[in-house]
C-alpha cells in the first residue's frame, strides 16, 4: 500500500510537518497555494532536508517543482505538461479524462467518498469501474477523498496502488498511528 500525504493548504507548524514526513508515509504532496514562491521554495527545501529520500510533489507550481527537482501535480484545469520535464501527477475524476492524462506518473482517482466542495463521490464501485477500465499503467494509481482508517480496506483492488489522504493524517495528533492503522487495514504491506 502506497500512502501519499497531501498537505492541508493551511498554516502548519514546523513540528507537524516533521511528524507527518516521519510517520511512515511513502510520498508527500505540498499543497500550500497561499504561500509565496519564496516560502514554498523554503518549505520544499526544509522537507527535503528532513526526508531526503521521500518522493515529494508540488501542487500547482511547476516552476517550484522544477527549481527543487521534485514532482509536479497539475490540478483539474492545469494545462498538459510534457512528461519529459519532471514526474507528473494529475487528478482523475472519470475515465474520459484518461486519454489526456495517460503520460502521468501518478493519478489521483477522486473523490471516492463525500468531501465538501469536491463534487459527487464516485463510491467504491465507481473507483473499481475506473480501475478496471484503465489499460496497463506504468505509474501509481491512488484513491483520494474521504478515506479513513475505517473505510480504506474496502477500496482494495488489484490495480490500486494505495491512497492519498489529507485530513486523516494532518488532523491526527499521532500521524504514524494513522499510517500504521491504514497499513493494517490494507493488509500490512508497504510499497
Amino acid at each position: 500500500m502506497h500512502i501519499l500525504a497531501i498537505s492541508p493548504g493551511r498554516d502548519v507548524e514546523a513540528s507537524k510537518w516533521a511528524d507527518v514526513v516521519k510517520s511512515g508515509i511513502d510520498a508527500l504532496m505540498i499543497r500550500e497555494k497561499h504561500l509565496s514562491v519564496r516560502s514554498l521554495l523554503d518549505l520544499g527545501r526544509r522537507i527535503k532536508e528532513i526526508a531526503p529520500n521521500l518522493p515529494i510533489w508540488i501542487n500547482g507550481r511547476l516552476d517550484v517543482a522544477l527549481a527543487l527537482g521534485l514532482g509536479f501535480h497539475g490540478g483539474e484545469d492545469y494545462p498538459q505538461v510534457p512528461a519529459s520535464i519532471c514526474e507528473i501527477s494529475r487528478p482523475l475524476h472519470s475515465i474520459a479524462q484518461l486519454r489526456e492524462r495517460r503520460a502521468s506518473d501518478q493519478l489521483l482517482i477522486s473523490p471516492v467518498f463525500e468531501v465538501p466542495g469536491k463534487g459527487e463521490a464516485i463510491g467504491i464501485q465507481g473507483l473499481h469501474k475506473i480501475l478496471d477500465a484503465i489499460p496497463p499503467w506504468r505509474g501509481k494509481l491512488l484513491a483520494l477523498g474521504g478515506i479513513n482508517t475505517e473505510n480504506a480496506a474496502a477500496l482494495r483492488h488489484h490495480r490500486l496502488d494505495g491512497i492519498a489522504m489529507i485530513r486523516g493524517i494532518w488532523d491526527s495528533t499521532h500521524p504514524s498511528g494513522i499510517v500504521d492503522k491504514l497499513r493494517d487495514a490494507w493488509g500490512g504491506n508497504k510499497c
